[in-house]
């Protein structure tokens, strides 16, 4: 009953914190306001969107082909259209059932492929690992890209005192955790600390693979596809099209932490990086019409794709 009261929650409370933030983002809009939204996305040029969700696609192909060379390593092959459709499945259920995605995609290489669930999940959980790396590759260059305009606004807008107290909690806190996973003997922690183990051995077994290159060369393929999808769309607006690539990439690694914790980005990306971008001088309107149309033209090709994958599979696996 508790596993299904905290399933439950983590499905309803980002779908709330979404509607709450798109209601929350609208009252603080005026009417001219609303007009000037409205404005951006009929004169936003969407040849660059266009352009954005063609590289978007590539990014999809790249981690179809790249999922063969985990199932290679553990003994399996898939078709590569059914690899395709497992993928586009996978971001499709992510937007309605965070994390749900994972789940699908490996169901489904299990119904038409007759990869074993474990074997097929565990190489998605190897890949969300090598991807969670990279986030944090990017997260670590921007604020590195950034540091003096960071520091700046720190030190412009949070008292010194302030400052020093917030750095001595965060010391405390880090020392804190630090020792309490080290010495804890606690059954959950112990749980947590094997998980985390297996997650550590799930990345090290990919630098064992036989095509550890390719595979890490598509996975940064990957994510440079999102990065340039982001900077792309800036072109869509006047007003984000002199943006300097500093300030869109704290942009894009903020957007992709609102897309992580939560179902998609819904609510969470538009008012996150909008009140970011007013941070660096880009009016609000603009900001949230920028949100508004990179994750509706993103979430869109997800529905499309993931879509007609559902339709499209029963129909070339009928046997199955």
């Amino acid at each position: 009953m508790k596993k299904k009261i905290i399933r439950i929650l983590s499905i309803v409370l980002p779908l709330i914190l979404g509607v709450f933030l798109v209601i929350y983002a609208y009252n603080q809009l005026s009417p001219k306001e609303l007009e000037e939204i409205q404005r951006s996305f009929k004169t936003a040029d969407y040849l660059y969107v266009g352009l954005a969700l063609f590289i978007g696609l590539t990014g999809y192909i790249a981690r179809a082909y790249r999922w063969k060379y985990t199932l290679a390593h553990m003994g399996y092959t898939a078709p590569f259209p059914l690899k395709f459709s497992a993928v586009c499945i996978t971001y499709l259920m992510n937007i309605t059932i965070p994390r749900s995605g994972e789940v699908s995609r490996a169901l489904v290489l299990k119904r038409y492929s007759d990869v074993p669930f474990d074997k097929a999940f565990g190489t998605i959980i190897s890949e969300r690992v090598i991807d969670l790396f990279l986030l944090i590759i990017c997260l670590g260059g921007t604020i590195a890209l950034q540091y003096s305009s960071l520091k700046e606004y720190v030190s412009t807008n949070i008292p010194y005192q302030k400052l020093l107290f917030y750095a001595i909690i965060a010391f405390i806190l880090f020392t804190a955790s630090v020792l309490f996973y080290m010495y804890s003997r606690m059954a959950w922690l112990l749980k947590l600390k094997v998980k985390i183990a297996g997650l550590v051995e799930g990345v090290l077994s990919v630098f064992k693979m036989r095509h550890k290159w390719p595979f890490l060369i598509l996975s940064v393929y990957i994510w440079f596809t999102y990065i340039l999808m982001f900077y792309i769309t800036t072109f869509a607006l006047p007003e984000t099209s002199q943006l300097s690539f500093n300030v869109i990439m704290l942009a894009f690694v903020v957007g992709s932490l609102s897309i992580t914790f939560s179902n998609g980005g819904f609510g969470v990306f538009p008012f996150a990086v909008a009140k970011l971008l007013e941070v660096y001088g880009i009016p609000y309107v603009a900001g949230t019409a920028f949100g508004w149309i990179i994750w509706a033209s993103q979430t869109g090709l997800v529905i499309i794709l993931g879509g007609f994958s559902f339709l499209l599979l029963p129909l070339l696996y009928r046997k199955k």
